[in-house]
């Protein structure tokens, strides 16, 4: 049973992590930063095959200085916990914006008002 559906696409996905990765490709996050040289990418196995090039050093995603809450699925962090939990919808498929005409729901206001 797939339970997660792109709102922006219509593809569908069992599982919240494939889904959250997928909607990286329609908002362009990649919270995956290399410590080396900047570069930053939208999965985190990306990061860690562009960081054997360095040497070899496997690490986790860089953490920016005072952002105090980390998103525990994907190691981003944020200044404020709102902030978080609004990025969280990416990881949960969350959809609270929803139109009044068609019945279609977004993760985003944006999104919504754009529609």
């Amino acid at each position: 049973q797939k339970s997660y559906e792109c709102s922006e696409c219509g593809k569908s996905f069992s599982c919240g992590s494939h889904f959250s990765k997928h909607r990286r490709t329609h908002t362009g996050e990649k919270p995956f930063r290399c410590f080396h040289c900047g570069k930053s990418f939208n999965v985190s196995s990306n990061l860690y095959r562009h960081q054997r090039g360095h040497g070899g050093a496997e690490t986790a995603p860089e953490k920016p200085r005072g952002a105090p809450f980390r998103c525990q699925e994907c190691g981003k962090s944020f200044r404020r916990d709102k902030e978080l939990a609004t990025h969280r919808r990416l990881h949960t498929g969350d959809l609270p914006f929803r139109c009044g005409d068609c019945g279609k729901s977004f993760s985003w206001s944006s999104h919504w008002l754009r529609h």
